[in-house]
């Protein structure tokens, strides 16, 4: 463990009770049961695809052989930005977390997610695969894991207390983030950021700690956003992109049929993440609004305020200054080349590298 991480033994203690690997027998496949602290529980991702693959399709498609418990972190009290952490020490043998808030740790893990980097889904998915072998590398390196899956969550969006005019309404105003690039973002639109997480946001918007908020266009709606603001401004800072990981140290005790099974079927676990994000992302504006269809959602009753084309080429100035530089300094020289040669040539982006 790195110096200046301290998880108290308790904590440790108890998960690992809890999350123990059960045993296993011999049969064709044999016998695996895992142990995941899954996605959050409000989000379209881990209703509909994450907890429908572990609690029904894998066991049907294993015919038995592969069964899982999955639990929520939001339903365990564990925080964002640990889950790296407990997944190197083995606490579980697989997690989904959202990569950019582990930035504190790692700079890179936020490298595929850089406020406004990419405008729609299939180039977010592209910077992913651009980096993969990037953050894979660092995972295994420095936190024992092994990177298996990407997923996403709609654009991260404003949602504000009162109805904004746009962009330029933002200034001076405090507003919710999550990860280093959006106070990059912030900075250069003079407002001021506040990191908080997720489960924090509902009461921080209800009574005034914040004016606004940035989380997804659907993933607010789904935890009860709109009882709390009034405005959404879809100025898209970023995707929210999701890593599943396995343990390292689990995943090579596992039967070599095991894995080459699993490494399959996570094929398909990563198409059905990206492929609900999608629907999901066309949805949100109608469910935000109260229009069909509205599947993934709950009908409210928001006001969308739209993004001028001036504001548009701001955010795009913002992304190639401010955003970008703010990174590289973070991440280094070094990084900073990788990443250009890696995601800036897919993306046709260059970052500063001194």
């Amino acid at each position: 463990m790195k110096k200046g991480i301290h998880i108290p033994l308790a904590l440790v203690a108890a998960l690992t009770f809890a999350l123990g690997i059960g045993p296993a027998a011999a049969q064709e496949l044999p016998k695996t049961h895992f142990k995941i602290v899954g996605y959050h529980s409000t989000v379209v991702i881990s209703q509909r695809v994450e907890l429908p693959f572990w609690r029904e399709h894998m066991p049907k498609v294993s015919k038995g052989a592969i069964t899982a418990d999955v639990t929520p972190l939001d339903h365990m009290g564990i925080d964002d930005k640990t889950m790296l952490r407990l997944l190197r020490m083995g606490v579980m043998d697989f997690a989904m977390m959202d990569i950019s808030k582990m930035a504190g740790d790692d700079p890179r893990f936020e490298g595929v997610d850089l406020a406004g980097l990419t405008l729609d889904q299939d180039r977010a998915r592209a910077a992913c695969e651009a980096y993969r072998q990037v953050l894979d590398r660092q995972m295994q390196k420095n936190w024992n894991s092994k990177l298996i899956a990407f997923g996403s969550s709609p654009p991260q969006v404003f949602w504000c207390r009162e109805v904004i005019g746009g962009l330029n309404d933002l200034k001076g105003k405090k507003i919710r983030v999550f990860n280093p690039t959006m106070r990059d973002f912030l900075a250069g639109i003079g407002a001021t950021a506040v990191s908080m997480a997720f489960a924090e946001v509902v009461p921080a918007l209800k009574h005034g700690v914040v004016d606004c908020a940035v989380t997804g266009s659907l993933s607010g709606n789904t935890a009860g956003w709109p009882e709390v603001t009034k405005s959404l401004y879809p100025m898209s800072v970023g995707w929210s992109i999701i890593v599943f990981a396995a343990n390292l140290n689990n995943w090579k005790r596992l039967d070599p049929r095991v894995q080459d099974f699993l490494l399959k079927e996570f094929k398909v676990f990563e198409d059905q993440m990206w492929n609900i994000n999608r629907q999901a992302t066309k949805e949100a504006e109608n469910c935000n609004t109260n229009k069909q269809p509205c599947t993934l959602g709950k009908p409210a009753n928001m006001t969308i305020v739209p993004v001028k084309p001036e504001e548009a080429e701001m955010h795009k100035k913002l992304v190639e200054s401010a955003v970008l530089a703010g990174w590289a300094k973070r991440c280094g020289a070094e990084c900073a080349k990788e990443w250009n040669e890696t995601v800036g040539k897919t993306l046709g982006l260059k970052a500063p590298v001194n």
